[in-house]
């Protein structure tokens, strides 16, 4: 049985804010970003355990097309997304989010 996904509110602001920028650059990027982004969280739900330990429990799901990460925690009956993280920016800003 697939997890409920459940989202850090500041998760949202990350979509969007990457959205924005794709979409600046080349019309239709960001909504290749939006679905590369849907088609991992089915990929996490169906093997949530399969991706590598990143920190402080947490593991790490690369996206392949962009350079941005899942941060995601499993538990019992859900899985927490807790950031989609630049892979070359502040690597450790969202650990305010878990603390």
């Amino acid at each position: 049985m697939k997890k409920e996904i459940q989202f850090h509110p500041e998760v949202l602001e990350e979509i969007k804010g990457a959205y924005d920028w794709y979409e600046s650059k080349v019309l239709g990027l960001g909504n290749k970003f939006l679905m590369e982004l849907e088609n991992s969280y089915l990929s996490i739900q169906t093997f949530p355990n399969m991706w590598a330990n990143f920190q402080y429990g947490f593991k790490r799901y690369l996206l392949n097309r962009f350079p941005f990460s899942i941060l995601y925690k499993v538990t019992d009956k859900t899985i927490i997304i807790v950031a989609i993280m630049h892979n070359s920016r502040k690597p450790n800003y969202w650990l305010n989010r878990i603390l």
